[in-house]
């Protein structure tokens, strides 16, 4: 089943609509990879340097959500501020436009991440109404989620076609996939993640928090970027990173937290707000929490 079809049998015909366009976007944006490689001389709000493909792919997304007359505002990872689009617009839209952009230069997996709600920014992950993720990987692959599932397609001549539909986690996980260094670890994670190794859980780390969580979703395990001694935050965005990939995992059957609740949960304070995050397996999730209270 090609994805038009899917979308327009699952969900709402304005929701349907939208995702259809932005996953119109793939073929340009992964078409001009390699052509946007490089800095800029300009940070972006996180003080980062910029790179021209972030720059570029935020540009390019947000110029073709404003086509759609869907969405009311976006907030991105490469804007100070909300971005406002049409007062009229249904959606409003959180994105990360290329995440894991680093990895551009060896040739690793990078991805857009969108979260899509009906009501206004600042909201809470638990508005989301639907997100979804596409991965410029060696195959092109798009995953979105609603309330009443998550599901994944595969590019081919045709366009995106089904080849997963419904997607659970595997009920026991294989996988690790954690950031950070491990000489930054707390304590008490770093103890947790000692143990999951007696456990056979094998290390796959990409560097790209949509790559890595693809995979999660794909074999189960966890993946974290954990607090970090002198980063107590960590380093994922809620807003445009956590909360999008959050909801897809739960949807999955999955959990995800900051070490104390779900992720979805969490207030919203400030665009710029970053929180510990770690998704996956519910039970894996469960005694993360646990060996974290001892805290």
């Amino acid at each position: 089943m090609l994805l038009r079809e899917h979308l327009l049998k699952n969900v709402n015909k304005n929701l349907a609509s939208l995702i259809f366009e932005i996953s119109k976007m793939y073929e340009l944006i992964k078409r001009e990879l390699p052509y946007r490689r490089g800095s800029t001389n300009r940070r972006n709000v996180y003080g980062e340097i910029q790179l021209v493909v972030d720059d570029w792919a935020n540009d390019f997304i947000i110029g073709e959500l404003e086509k759609t007359g869907l969405v009311k505002t976006v907030v991105s990872e490469e804007e100070a501020d909300v971005v406002k689009i049409n007062k009229k617009g249904i959606f409003n839209i959180s994105l990360d436009p290329l995440d894991g952009s680093s990895n551009i230069e060896s040739n690793n997996l990078v991805g857009t991440i969108i979260g899509i709600y009906k009501k206004d920014f600042p909201t809470p992950g638990r508005n989301i109404i639907a997100a979804m993720y596409m991965l410029y990987g060696p195959v092109g692959t798009l995953v979105y989620a609603t309330k009443k599932g998550v599901h994944e397609f595969l590019l081919t001549d045709d366009g995106f076609v089904l080849t997963r539909s419904n997607i659970r986690l595997p009920r026991k996980g294989k996988l690790y996939s954690i950031g950070g260094l491990r000489k930054d670890w707390i304590p008490e994670f770093k103890k947790f993640v000692e143990e999951i190794e007696e456990k056979g859980y094998k290390l796959r780390y990409g560097g790209s928090f949509v790559g890595d969580s693809n995979q999660i979703l794909h074999y189960g395990g966890i993946f974290g970027y954990p607090s970090l001694i002198g980063k107590p935050e960590g380093k994922l965005r809620l807003v445009s990173e956590s909360n999008p990939i959050s909801f897809i995992i739960e949807q999955a059957g999955g959990r995800s937290s900051n070490g104390k609740k779900s992720i979805l949960d969490l207030e919203y304070t400030s665009l710029q707000q970053r929180t510990p995050t770690y998704v996956g397996n519910k039970k894996l999730i469960k005694e993360l929490e646990k060996a974290l209270k001892n805290k």
